[in-house]
């Protein structure tokens, strides 16, 4: 028989044994980390924000204009393309190319050397029918011949008249005349050329005024009215605004865009638009209202909501005795029309808060700030494209 101490522990007790010392090190380790995460918790709370640097505005009370936006391409006041209507030879060329012309004015001549002996003849022919016709007359007053002689007389005189009339009007259609005034475009034409009818020879344009055409839904055609404000802004004058006013809108919308075209009237005194640009056209509709306006840069937009971080100042002072650092305060906001670089902003806020306007991505309630507006985000109601 085996003494009893010299039995080993049974198999039970060493598992239990076993379990006990693997619960004491778990909870030995879970406990570590909830006490390190307390302290560090702790720690962070304790330890305060760092500063961050902003720019801020104060929101200001402003008048807007509501636009109705649309693109529109110019066209002339008068154009054509002219031709002559009879084949032949250039023999002169009255104008240079770009050059301003009056209605009237001759612009190219074909030859007519033969049409014009011709007319001549007819000329001389005429002037002695009239000097046969004066003599009848003066017969006619003595009874020297009878009425018929007389009327027979004056159709002769007439009937050569419709003759030299009928050649003259061949000679000017070989007379290029402008139909009204306006500027001449490239005269690529040279003397001794030959063009036949109906070869366009150059283009003329009327320049001032110019018309714009562009198109407005039909979800907005009962805000544009007859004689409303345009705006005109174009690339090639992106410093420069062009003003006119809307002179007819169409009665019938297009079956596929259901668009209804619509007309404006520019003046161009200074000649500076040229029929066929692109124009981004601003329709000023209904009356000016007045919105609290921000940067858009102030906003940041969620899928829950607008907001804006406000600057809160406590008015209190620290140790040293100087003033506290303002902080952000989050705060939601409803958004209207937006206008350049603008926004107007309907509830949220009031007239004349602090809002920080660019460097949100950095801040969280509570941090302090600090204020540099050297250099601002833009707040341009109109911006211009800048080229780099």
């Amino acid at each position: 028989m085996i003494p009893r101490r010299d039995r080993k522990p049974s198999t039970t007790k060493r598992m239990i044994i076993m379990v006990l010392a693997v619960g004491l090190f778990l909870a030995v380790l879970i406990g570590w980390n909830i006490a390190g995460k307390y302290f560090a918790g702790q720690a962070a709370a304790n330890m305060p924000v760092p500063p961050q640097t902003v720019t801020s505005m104060k929101a200001v009370m402003d008048l807007w204009q509501p636009e109705q936006g649309s693109v529109g391409s110019l066209r002339a006041a008068r154009g054509a393309d002219l031709a002559f209507d009879v084949s032949g030879l250039v023999s002169a060329i009255r104008v240079k190319s770009g050059d301003e012309v009056r209605q009237g004015q001759l612009l190219v001549e074909l030859n007519a050397d033969d049409i014009i002996a011709q007319r001549r003849q007819l000329e001389a022919n005429a002037a002695l029918l009239k000097t046969n016709l004066e003599r009848a007359r003066q017969q006619l007053s003595y009874k020297g011949i009878s009425q018929a002689d007389f009327d027979s007389a004056e159709a002769s005189y007439k009937a050569a008249m419709a003759g030299v009339n009928q050649q003259q009007a061949l000679i000017d259609k070989r007379r290029l005349l402008a139909p009204f005034s306006g500027r001449v475009g490239i005269v690529s034409l040279n003397p001794g050329s030959y063009v036949n009818a109906g070869d366009v020879i150059l283009t003329l344009q009327q320049l001032d005024p110019v018309f714009v055409d562009l198109n407005v839904p039909q979800g907005s055609l009962g805000q544009v009215k007859v004689g409303q404000t345009v705006v005109l802004s174009l690339d090639a004058f992106s410093d420069r605004p062009f003003l006119g006013e809307i002179t007819a809108i169409s009665p019938k919308l297009d079956a596929a865009t259901r668009n209804a075209q619509v007309e404006a009237r520019v003046p161009n005194k200074d000649r500076l638009l040229t029929p066929g640009m692109f124009a981004n056209v601003a329709i000023q509709v209904g009356e000016q209202k007045n919105y609290l306006t921000l940067p858009q840069t102030a906003i940041t937009f969620n899928p829950y909501g607008e907001t804006v971080f406000m600057v809160r100042h406590s008015g209190k002072k620290d140790a040293k005795g100087k003033p506290e650092m303002p902080t952000a305060q989050s705060v939601f906001v409803t958004t209207g029309p937006k206008r350049g670089d603008q926004i107007a902003v309907l509830s949220g806020i009031k007239e004349g808060d602090e809002v920080v306007t660019s460097g949100q991505l950095k801040i969280k309630n509570g941090t302090p700030l600090i204020i540099d507006n050297s250099t601002k985000p833009p707040n341009d109601a109109a911006p211009t494209p800048q080229e780099q």
